[in-house]
């Protein structure tokens, strides 16, 4: 293990709170299924979702959020390993990790506590509407581009 990386671990505290904490403001202060205009292209809502990544597999009561719940928990385990034992040199690949740890156990939280993620920021524009999403799937997705980048530049 390496010491210099567990500040990275810290950053996946930070989003698991910080995306627990705006979910807690949602569920207790907006009614379910209704929509806040914030702008002509942004919305906040309380949607549920018992799926996984833009409402795949999406059905209230299945056997998806047993699964869904195993493999954050088993991913989560696997990079923070990696990340446990990253040099120094890849802060980067560090970060995220760190994003995508934080991202993947505030949303197995919620599966866990709730039996549901909650999702809230919605965008949109013209006819298009891209299903909402939470701070955790886009700490997730974030993280993702990022560790992608720093592999496509480690290789050059």
């Amino acid at each position: 293990m390496r010491k210099h990386n567990l500040i990275w671990l810290c950053l996946s505290a930070v989003v698991l709170v910080f995306d627990q904490a705006v979910k807690f403001a949602i569920r207790h202060h907006f009614d379910f299924n209704t929509v806040h205009r914030i702008t002509s292209f942004f919305n906040i809502v309380y949607v549920r979702n018992y799926g996984a990544a833009f409402g795949f597999l999406d059905k209230p009561g299945g056997k998806q959020d047993i699964i869904f719940s195993f493999i954050s928990i088993f991913i989560s385990i696997l990079l923070t390993i990696w990340l446990l034992t990253l040099e120094k040199p890849h802060r980067w690949r560090a970060a995220a990790l760190g994003l995508v740890i934080g991202g993947a156990l505030s949303n197995f939280w919620g599966r866990f506590t709730l039996g549901y993620v909650l999702d809230f920021l919605d965008f949109h524009l013209v006819n298009y509407h891209w299903p909402a999403f939470n701070i955790a799937d886009a700490a997730i997705c974030i993280g993702a581009i990022i560790l992608l980048i720093s592999f496509v530049k480690n290789k050059k």
